[in-house]
């Protein structure tokens, strides 16, 4: 199939698509690249300057149509600055991705050891920056009478359970059960709000705490290795992309099989993945 007519299937030439967090150089970042390569104007929302710069300049210096924007989706005036630059973009705003999000190390801990700040510092991360981001948009298109598309990461620890990680499952439960209510009230205004859920993914944010380790990821995930960024970006520009014209209010596993087996979680309910053992210690201690 040539560039040309995948780029018409997926209907998104002359669309204006936002992407928070597009400065990780993870799938933020790919998904960037991706919805750009399909036809779209992407404003590339990060808060770091320096992180544009490093993962979204040489996309704008090999000409791909991406507006880098430094801004912080988790404060009003940080949304009223990607929806001014969104505006004024060349073509008609219609999607959003919202990749924003994420959990420190420090957040890590029993459920009788998370403390209120570390909850609600979590909330904002993962949820409070999606649903206010796609408040925004979703305000817009209805104004301007348009269709539209938004679609969200959540996690495979928002699907399941989340040991010693209570707060990020939880908002990313949470950003499930907020996609599925936005996509009702908003169907008739034909804007489709869905999400995704990764399993464990290959991004710069996990090589922190995930090593190689091939036969680990063979006995926990059915298709045997962990997922790629574009892997994920692919499933995100599927459900931005009128190919998902009928498809709403869903959240998508992408997983390559982690949640068919759910054997990752060791004796002591911690998770395989982690590859310091003073950390894993750290965190189970009461």
């Amino acid at each position: 199939m040539s560039r040309a007519m995948s780029q018409h299937l997926l209907g998104l030439d002359g669309r204006v698509v936002i992407v928070s967090g597009a400065g990780g150089g993870g799938i933020g970042t790919t998904v960037t690249e991706t919805v750009a390569r399909a036809g779209a104007t992407v404003i590339a929302v990060s808060r770091s300057r320096e992180n544009l710069d490093t993962h979204v300049g040489p996309l704008v210096k090999e000409g791909l149509p991406v507006v880098p924007v430094a801004a912080d989706a988790a404060t009003d005036e940080g949304i009223a600055t990607v929806m001014e630059r969104a505006v004024a973009a060349d073509g008609e705003l219609y999607g959003l991705v919202n990749v924003a999000g994420g959990a420190a190390p420090s957040d890590w801990r029993p459920s009788t050891r998370v403390t209120r700040e570390s909850w609600r510092a979590l909330f904002t991360q993962n949820l409070e920056t999606m649903f206010f981001m796609s408040q925004a948009v979703a305000a817009e298109l209805k104004t301007r009478g348009r269709p539209g598309s938004i679609v969200s990461i959540s996690s495979i620890s928002g699907m399941n359970t989340a040991p010693f990680h209570i707060g990020y499952g939880t908002a990313k439960a949470a950003l499930v059960a907020a996609t599925r209510t936005m996509a009702v009230e908003l169907a008739q205004d034909e804007i489709r709000v869905n999400a995704v859920a990764p399993g464990v993914t290959a991004t710069p944010a996990s090589r922190t705490y995930v090593e190689e380790d091939p036969e680990r990821d063979r006995r926990a995930i059915a298709m045997g290795r962990r997922g790629r960024p574009e892997e994920q970006a692919g499933a995100i520009l599927f459900l931005l992309s009128d190919l998902s014209s009928y498809i709403t209010g869903q959240t998508l596993l992408v997983d390559g099989g982690l949640n068919l087996k759910w054997t990752w979680l060791a004796a002591d309910n911690t998770s395989l993945f982690l590859k310091d053992e003073s950390f894993r210690a750290e965190i189970t201690r009461f």
